[in-house]
């Protein structure tokens, strides 16, 4: 459960006083990549804040820059914001409204609070000064009105070269922060937009775009992360000398930060150009695509992200705790199935039948209504090497060892009796026998099995390709080593096994393996041919720093 924080006392103070009736709130990406685990917090919080005091949700594209945009990034933010369950009201663009800017710009310069500015990039850079030291005014900072419109007019018609000029708000050379030091609010490029094509060859800053998209569209609460908490006065200039009829509030939380996981949508496309991943939905990175991939169930997601709020402040979140969430919520709804890694063959010598039997099992002991499903028992059977051992090495060991009885869940007690090994000495299979008076659920109790081992029927077994992941970085000593220097080229392993029969699942479907962890069935799965992906392991390697 959430619990309560300060943007919920900010929301219901405006509804008590009738500042607002509802609230309006909006996630606005720039679709220059996919989505990730650190953007859902803004995603889903917004949704919910809206959701839940009766007002409604927009998701925005500020689609400004178009040298770094592509219709593929907003495609699969869509695709991944509807996954969550994050539904908006508008499908919105910045580029919706690149006149009303253009004229809103017009407005400053009419007021004689912006001006057309010769400088280059590097000259308004030298010019800005620093955090001691006041800038240096344009030369053409007092240009006049009549001039300044009519270089703005050409500069949208396209007759200066790019970078050769920007428009300028006039604001102060001389404060203390930094963002109000004549910002630049139009600059020239020529690039091909992913929607308006070649209409428009000079773009917004995203500084002057994103708060003249919240006053256009109403929203009530501009919610974004802490880095923009410098930009809140240059937010609230602009609306006001822009003379926007809608005044939004614009509030800071704390940016949801993964510690050792590759953030940045930037940092994802350089290891995607250079085939360093499979894709932006690579399972190993912490992108939606590449999480769903694995099989994170949004709802889990959800819990996560409510459990830890909105808070003020921020600081590196521990990937496992989010994984805590992950295999809580698969705890409670995945069905369970035997799976067997790493197989060593089993043969029952006393089994009389060729064909296999058909027993039942629930597929969630505690869930009932997901319901019942075959497991198959027959001559020949696959377990995990793990669970068998020549000799018993002590009274904690408590699998299968050579003279040991042990039960094999939801079958019958097993009794190994001789090993078979190749050249190397590695055993190759177990000959054992069975007692068919101790199928499970008999009540047969007059002896005690040394343990519990799933198994799965080699007849009627499915063979899968499972892919096991690890942590896509290395840990680093060095912070100023880069994610490609950090790679772990063990972060993923692929291995074979086997399934029990009775079981069809869909894409992204997760499963708990019995006594492995949970798995989810990738995309890249055939009916013949099924592929899963490890989603976390059944254990928790999680530790909460203790206090001191």
């Amino acid at each position: 459960m959430e619990n309560k924080h300060f943007i919920r006392t900010i929301i219901e103070e405006d509804i008590k006083s009738g500042k607002h009736a509802f609230p309006i709130t909006r996630f606005p990406p720039e679709p220059n990549g996919f989505s990730h685990l650190g953007h859902a917090r803004a995603i889903i919080m917004n949704h919910a804040l809206a959701e839940d005091y009766g007002g409604y949700f927009n998701l925005r594209f500020d689609d400004t820059n178009p040298i770094k945009e592509d219709t593929l990034f907003v495609e699969a933010m869509q695709a991944d914001i509807a996954w969550l369950g994050c539904h908006w009201k508008n499908l919105l663009f910045a580029s919706d409204y690149f006149e009303t800017m253009y004229q809103r710009a017009m407005v400053l310069v009419e007021k004689g609070l912006a001006y057309v500015c010769d400088l280059t990039a590097e000259e308004v850079r030298q010019t800005r000064g620093d955090l001691r030291t006041p800038g240096q005014e344009s030369p053409y900072r007092n240009r006049s009105i009549a001039e300044n419109k009519t270089l703005f007019e050409n500069m949208r018609a396209g007759h200066y070269p790019d970078g050769t000029r920007t428009l300028r708000a006039k604001i102060d050379m001389a404060s203390p922060n930094m963002n109000l030091r004549d910002p630049v609010i139009y600059r020239i490029q020529r690039a091909h937009h992913h929607r308006t094509g070649d209409d428009w060859c000079i773009y917004p800053m995203y500084d002057f775009a994103h708060p003249l998209e919240d006053a256009i569209e109403g929203i009530t609460h501009s919610l974004c992360s802490l880095e923009f908490e410098d930009h809140r006065p240059i937010y609230d200039w602009f609306v006001k000398h822009t003379d926007m009829p809608n005044v939004p509030r614009q509030i800071e939380f704390g940016k949801l930060m993964l510690a050792d996981q590759v953030t940045g949508k930037r940092h994802i496309k350089k290891l995607v150009d250079a085939n360093l991943v499979d894709g932006w939905d690579d399972p190993r990175l912490i992108t939606l695509s590449g999480l769903r991939r694995r099989g994170v169930p949004a709802q889990a997601i959800h819990r996560f992200i409510h459990a830890l709020g909105l808070p003020k402040s921020q600081g590196d979140t521990d990937i496992h705790m989010f994984y805590e969430y992950v295999r809580d919520y698969l705890g409670e709804t995945a069905r369970r199935i035997h799976g067997v890694l790493d197989p060593i063959k089993v043969v029952i010598t006393n089994y009389p039948e060729e064909t296999p039997e058909m027993l039942e099992a629930p597929f969630h002991r505690d869930v009932p209504e997901l319901g019942v499903r075959k497991v198959y028992f027959g001559k020949e059977l696959y377990i995990e090497r793990d669970d068998f051992i020549e000799e018993k090495p002590n009274k904690k060991w408590k699998r299968w060892a050579l003279g040991l009885e042990v039960r094999l869940m939801h079958a019958y007690f097993v009794k190994a009796n001789q090993v078979i090994k190749d050249d190397q000495g590695r055993i190759t299979e177990i000959h054992a026998t069975y007692d068919p008076k101790t199928q499970s659920g008999s009540g047969f109790n007059d002896r005690k099995p040394n343990g519990t081992i799933h198994f799965v029927e080699a007849q009627t077994a499915k063979a899968v390709e499972v892919r096991l992941f690890e942590s896509l970085l290395n840990p680093s000593e060095n912070p100023k080593a880069t994610f490609e220097e950090r790679l772990n080229p063990n972060s993923r392993q692929v291995i074979q096994g086997f399934i029990e029969g009775d079981v069809n699942p869909k894409p992204h479907e997760a499963f708990q393996f019995t006594r492995l962890g949970y798995f989810a069935l990738d995309p890249d799965s055939r009916e013949d041919a099924y592929v899963f992906n490890r989603v976390v392991e059944l254990k928790s390697s999680f530790k909460p720093h203790s206090k001191k």
